[in-house]
């Protein structure tokens, strides 16, 4: 597999920051793309069919969607350290979708309370600031958001939780990092750095912040400005890696070959519609060819996404 890695990003996006430090605990190289934070994200759709969900990496012509796949794909670049040591390989998934989902949602419905919200759009003109609004209406779909004191009820248990856990290792699950690390860091870090008024609700826990700081510490690699530009002639002049062992488990009776859509469950309901090449046991891979990005591979996990006959 190419190291040839490329981030797909925006400072301000929690999940980035996932990818970020799993990117630094790896010490890989990689290169850096900063997108829209709101559509139109017309580089991005080139690359993706659809999916616009922040962030996604690109190895020449195969695009990962998801950082629960991410984090799989960055495994096979750089094996070690390991984001799911073998030892915690069960657990460690089951907490990172716990911390990515449920403790997310809550720390985001937080932090966007009017305080925290006026901070963070502070220097946007007012035009922006509605365009962001506006989008992520837009990409919530039917989701029921939390109301915000119910969202700070259980995020101040959720910090209660981790501290108990921090209290007892350097890391959530002992001396050194994995993947649950990441994924439960990630919304607090949006607290921390992007809405700083808020970070009062870790006064209670000081064992958090601590944590905070080590896996801070971690980095984010070995960084290199690019360009989209770049990162769609890259995959122009590329062609998708060769799909290997079993590419086929079928639980929809829709066979390799059909045009098919996939789209999130929950949040950014954009569809991507291409040809069905892999299902394999954890992920769907779709063919599709763009006029600028040339013949792509498109990865999402099967987890967290829905695989239809397109009409």
């Amino acid at each position: 597999m190419t190291t040839e890695l490329i981030l797909h990003h925006y400072p301000s996006s929690p999940f980035s920051e996932k990818i970020r430090l799993a990117l630094g605990m790896k010490q890989l190289a990689w290169k850096s793309v900063i997108v829209p934070s709101v559509a139109p994200k017309p580089d991005v759709v080139a690359l993706t069919g659809g999916y616009r969900r922040t962030p996604f990496v690109q190895l020449g012509a195969d695009i990962y969607c998801d950082t629960a796949l991410i984090c799989d794909v960055l495994e096979h670049v750089q094996p070690e350290p390991p984001l799911h040591p073998p030892h915690l390989k069960g657990v460690a998934r089951v907490f990172a979708q716990w911390a990515d989902t449920t403790l997310f949602w809550a720390a985001m419905a937080y932090n966007l309370q009017p305080r925290g919200a006026s901070v963070l759009f502070a220097n946007l003109p007012q035009a922006a600031q509605q365009a962001f609004v506006a989008d992520r209406r837009a990409m919530n779909g039917g989701m029921q958001r939390l109301d915000p004191r119910d969202a700070t009820a259980a995020y101040r248990s959720y910090l209660r939780r981790i501290a108990h856990m921090a209290e007892e290792h350097d890391f959530l699950f002992g001396a050194e990092p994995c993947v649950a690390d990441l994924a439960a860091y990630h919304p607090l870090w949006f607290t921390r750095q992007c809405v700083p008024v808020m970070a009062d609700i870790f006064t209670a826990t000081p064992a958090v912040t601590e944590w905070m700081d080590r896996v801070a510490a971690l980095g984010h690699g070995r960084m290199e400005k690019f360009d989209a530009e770049g990162a769609i002639a890259v995959a122009a002049r590329s062609e998708p890696l060769p799909l290997v062992g079993d590419v086929f488990q079928d639980e929809h009776g829709i066979p390799l070959g059909s045009e098919v859509t996939i789209t999130a469950e929950t949040f950014g309901p954009e569809p991507t519609q291409g040809t069905l090449v892999a299902a394999t046991r954890t992920r769907y891979t779709l063919r599709r060819t763009d006029p600028r990005a040339g013949t792509v591979h498109v990865h999402f996990p099967r987890i967290g996404y829905a695989l239809k006959r397109s009409p």
